[in-house]
């Protein structure tokens, strides 16, 4: 008896379940950086820097060009070969969450907005840039109606247990633009407010309870947006614009799914341009005195103001800005996108829907869909402490040719509807490739969930193995 007793204590006392869970851990830390290895990173090596067709190679004397490569078709479903449909658990959080901040008005009961009959509009301005919860709202309540699947990336299921991933509709972008400021007689904003009642709602739930959070998708476009929440909501993946203002230990790319700004100026539909009929060689408009990284703006603007084909002045939404902005960028062969307070900006996206090939100067930046699109096809990435070299911007520039320019260029029109946000969204728009995102991003979800689980059941040690017990 004695005997079996020790036998006992060896296989199932608290040290040997530690060694267990010890072994456990380290194997699904080494299965999960398998798994993220695989989405993917951009390194800026001079191999990677510049387009395809044209890679530079510094040497002491400066620079020599290769030859030109043809720029192949991208498969977007090369991670998704079976086009499986998400399934999405979305809460049924009260209105002053979500459509309310848009000035909609329930009626009795009532969560959503009948979208059958009327669709709340969204703020228009700047705050569309960041407009990205209210298209993903959208696109989960319309596949309730929808007849057919076709094209479609997500849909919403209403039983949490058959959902892939769980959606938080909070519009924390909104909340953050045009709540963020006291009210008379409050001591803390509406943004404050919601935010603490939503960590309260989040951590009560039994959906988050059995999964720690890990499972949740939680959108925070703005880089000023959840930003009393989101020490506390971690866990969870986010949707943002880029990691410039959070900590890793919070966001990173390896959790969490960056995703486009929604482009303020106007698309170039009918673009029967090419590169002579646009005059400018290289475009920017916008905050020239930024902080943080942003102070390259200025160094690059006294290095390129008086270039005789170089467009780069202060700018902004007032007295005609955008019309302005839109006439410059379409009428322009390269468009600036300069890293500013944070490492992206719509900058970018304003260039991809003029049709302007993209100059991206921002050494941090996280691409949205950068796993399965190769942005080199049709943007150029140079470091910026080369681009703060003396002639080294503007004489690459001037280097590239009409053919190498219209290649991309052409790459940049195939590529253009994945950046587009709309109601109903269409095949492979911008929210179907977010849904896409999120998707590839499930088979490391259900591994930390599982390790989660495991590691609840080892705490959670029953009465059995207790070690009293096993002392007998």
């Amino acid at each position: 008896m004695a005997e079996r007793n020790v036998h006992f204590k060896g296989f199932f006392g608290r040290k040997s379940l530690f060694r267990m869970f010890s072994i456990t851990s380290i194997l699904f830390m080494l299965s999960l950086l398998f798994v993220l290895r695989t989405t993917g990173r951009r390194h800026f090596f001079y191999l990677n820097v510049l387009p395809k067709s044209k890679i530079l190679a510094l040497s002491d004397e400066g620079y020599s060009q290769s030859s030109s490569q043809p720029l192949k078709k991208y498969n977007l479903f090369k991670c998704n070969p079976s086009k499986q449909v998400l399934k999405v658990y979305m809460y049924d959080l009260p209105p002053q969450f979500h459509f309310e901040l848009l000035g909609w008005k329930a009626e009795g009961k009532s969560v959503w907005p009948d979208i059958r009959k009327m669709v709340p509009g969204y703020p228009g301005g700047l705050n569309l840039q960041h407009s990205i919860e209210y298209w993903l709202t959208l696109d989960l309540l319309l596949s309730e109606f929808a007849d057919n699947s076709n094209g479609r990336s997500a849909i919403r299921v209403h039983n949490s247990s058959e959902a892939d991933v769980i959606f938080v509709p909070f519009f924390s972008s909104v909340c953050y633009n045009l709540f963020s400021k006291l009210k008379p007689n409050q001591k803390k904003s509406t943004n404050v407010l919601l935010q603490e009642k939503l960590v309260e709602f989040l951590t009560a739930q039994e959906e988050w309870k059995r999964s720690g959070g890990k499972d949740h998708i939680i959108l925070a476009h703005h880089p000023n947006s959840l930003l009393d929440a989101r020490m506390k909501l971690w866990p969870a993946i986010f949707i943002l614009s880029d990691f410039g203002r959070y900590p890793p230990t919070v966001a990173n790319v390896e959790k969490d799914v960056t995703a486009p700004y929604k482009h303020v100026i106007s698309n170039y539909d009918n673009d029967t341009s090419d590169f002579d009929s646009r005059p400018t060689l290289l475009y920017f408009q916008g905050a020239i005195y930024r902080k943080d990284g942003g102070s390259i703006r200025q160094e690059l603007f006294y290095m390129l103001k008086d270039e005789k084909d170089v467009h780069f002045s202060f700018g902004s939404t007032l007295k005609g800005g955008v019309k302005q902005a839109t006439n410059g960028m379409h009428s322009s062969k390269f468009c600036l996108n300069i890293a500013g307070d944070t490492p992206s900006s719509n900058r970018l996206f304003d260039a991809i829907a003029s049709h302007c090939l993209p100059v991206i100067i921002s050494d941090e930046i996280e691409l949205p869909y950068e796993d399965v699109l190769d942005y080199s096809e049709f943007s150029i990435f140079v470091r910026t402490s080369d681009a703060l070299k003396e002639n080294f911007l503007i004489n690459f520039i001037r280097s590239i040719t009409r053919e190498e320019w219209t290649r991309m260029w052409e790459r940049l029109k195939d590529i253009e509807n994945l950046f587009e946000y709309r109601y109903p969204s269409k095949d492979n728009d911008a929210v179907q490739m977010i849904w896409q995102a999120i998707a590839r991003k499930v088979p490391a979800i259900n591994l930390k969930v599982s390790m989660f689980f495991s590691s609840f059941c080892f705490l959670e040690v029953p009465p059995i193995f207790s070690a009293k017990q096993s002392a007998y």
